[in-house]
């Protein structure tokens, strides 16, 4: 599989390594400030992986949909609304968490999320720590955690160090507490569900993907 990799950042440089260390049957080309990527370079390529900052990502996402061929992309920090996806000629899949263990954690949130037919009085809140070049804040994994709740959230978050991603879920009534943490110990595992999304992508209908519905349907099979 060919990859046009867009940025080799923190998560890109992951990819790369993952590709280079492990043999993967995997080439690519990464484009970047060095190397902008063109509608004629994107296509020498059977998938685009993304991991571009969310403005730099809109900024090009007419160039990528031109291209025509399947996208795979982490960027986060905007919206996906109806016009930047008008257009697609071909799968795209996003995801604010690449990580495939974060499918059991959508299982336990919904679980969680089930707290209204137990109890009256109860609150539910996110923390979220992540390294301080993260730029969004909460992070888009905080707020995906606050879709699957679908109930009232506190959201705080918290920039320190190079801390990869930190999120705790607490549920909490007036006698007991229950806590939910995820935590990624090594960006390895946003380069490998990014790999696993980029040889699924191209078996999926034209039009825009979630990571996590895509990757929850492997769990439940």
């Amino acid at each position: 599989m060919k990859i046009a990799l867009l940025g080799k950042g923190k998560t890109g440089g992951k990819v790369i390594e993952l590709i280079n260390d492990n043999n993967l049957p995997h080439t690519y080309t990464v484009f970047d400030r060095s190397n902008p990527m063109t509608v004629e370079q994107l296509r020498l390529h059977d998938v685009i992986l993304s991991f571009l900052p969310g403005d730099v990502f809109v900024d090009n996402i007419e160039i990528i949909k031109s291209s025509g061929i399947p996208v795979v992309t982490g960027s986060t920090g905007f919206k996906w609304t109806d016009e930047l996806i008008q257009g697609l000629t071909a799968p795209w899949v996003y995801a604010t968490n690449f990580s495939l263990g974060m499918n059991l954690v959508h299982e336990m949130i919904n679980t969680l999320s089930k707290a209204r037919n137990l109890f009256n009085d109860y609150s539910f809140s996110i923390h979220e720590v992540h390294h301080t070049k993260k730029l969004d804040a909460p992070s888009g994994t905080a707020l995906t955690w606050k879709d699957w709740v679908n109930d009232d959230v506190e959201i705080t978050s918290e920039r320190t160090g190079d801390v990869i991603g930190d999120h705790i879920l607490t549920f909490t009534t007036a006698n007991e507490k229950i806590t939910l943490r995820h935590e990624a110990l090594d960006r390895k595992i946003f380069a490998e569900g990014a790999l696993w999304a980029c040889e699924k992508v191209r078996d999926l209908n034209i039009g825009l993907h979630n990571f996590q519905s895509l990757s929850l349907k492997e769990l439940l099979k």
